[in-house]
């Protein structure tokens, strides 16, 4: 008997390996009714059973088009064919102030599927990012350039959050391939063509740059995304177990230059959460540029300054310490 179609083997493959071990707790798909997300549930629907593991499905409905009910219901249904039980429509009220409707449909569409992931007593929540997804957020990262962190893109686990990617080695192209292999129709979301969006407009810059400098672009910064967090994944361990020796200041102005700058700039950043790249800029100068010039202010009515061999930590000019 033939197997399994080739984008059909290889998602039903990543989902195995995500859910193996994992007999007993349930999931959650998080479905949109795209051919990501239906490939996504198709997959979970088809090795959850075979691996003992209970699989939902939320469709998260953000009311943000004429028609999303209908789409989010049509999603529903399908989740539920596919296997997956409960298949819960959730509608949310997208806010329309703040960063931008991107950012605010993403952190609305998180909020429920936490909430449901508690109610339902899943373990893991899983989401249909891709390949091409990972590609898009590192160039958006690099566009930023605010560092490591930033081009490390989309984790596959994300304990914290619960979430789960197990589609990241898997291409925009194999789940629409896993989708018409198995008969499902997706809805493709206009909103995922509007330049008005950030994303989008990165999504379409991709072609340009596989045109220009050959296949494998889409590949090559999925890969650098890994790389990068395994790199910051590191630098944040070496930089907690500083922040941990150092204790409470003043700290000896060696044991800070002592650290490398990557190292060391992650201290400052535990050591005052709220720093921007300015005020870790004057504290590295504190260091390695010092000539006896007034301290650094930092966020929280702080100054640190630097005093006979020591950095010292105290109120601001005209911040009052309370007396405890």
């Amino acid at each position: 008997m033939p197997g399994p179609d080739p984008a059909v083997a290889a998602t039903r493959s990543a989902v195995r390996r995500v859910l193996d071990g994992a007999a007993g707790q349930r999931v959650i798909v998080a479905c949109s009714g795209g051919a990501d997300s239906l490939a996504l549930a198709a997959a979970v629907g088809f090795e959850a059973p075979r691996l003992s593991v209970p699989a939902a499905a939320v469709v998260v409905d953000h009311g943000l088009q004429p028609g999303s009910d209908e789409v989010a219901t049509r999603a529903a249904r399908q989740c539920a064919e596919l296997g997956l039980e409960p298949a819960l429509v959730v509608r949310v009220q997208v806010a329309e102030e703040g960063t931008g409707p991107e950012d605010a449909a993403r952190s609305a569409r998180y909020s429920v599927l936490a909430d449901a992931a508690g109610d339902l007593g899943a373990g893991a929540i899983l989401l249909a990012h891709t390949r091409d997804d990972q590609a898009e957020t590192v160039l958006l990262g690099l566009a930023r350039g605010s560092g490591l962190r930033s081009i490390s893109g989309m984790a596959t686990f994300d304990p914290r959050r619960r979430l789960v990617r197990p589609f990241l080695d898997i291409t925009r192209a194999q789940t629409e391939a896993a989708c018409t292999a198995q008969g499902l129709t997706w809805w493709d979301d206009p909103h995922n063509d509007d330049p008005r969006y950030t994303r989008v407009r990165a999504r379409q810059v991709l072609p340009a740059l596989e045109e220009a400098l050959g296949p494998g672009v889409v590949a090559g910064l999925s890969r650098t995304a890994a790389l990068a967090r395994s790199d910051a994944d590191g630098l944040d361990q070496l930089a907690a177990a500083a922040t941990a020796a150092l204790g409470a200041p003043p700290w000896p102005v060696g044991d800070l230059s002592g650290l490398v700058e990557p190292v060391r700039r992650r201290v400052w950043r535990a050591l005052f959460p709220q720093t921007a790249k300015v005020h870790i800029d004057g504290l590295e100068r504190l260091l390695g540029d010092w000539h006896g010039q007034v301290g650094i202010d930092v966020p929280g009515g702080l100054r640190v300054s630097r005093r006979a061999g020591q950095i010292e930590v105290g109120p601001a000019p005209g911040r009052t310490r309370l007396v405890e």
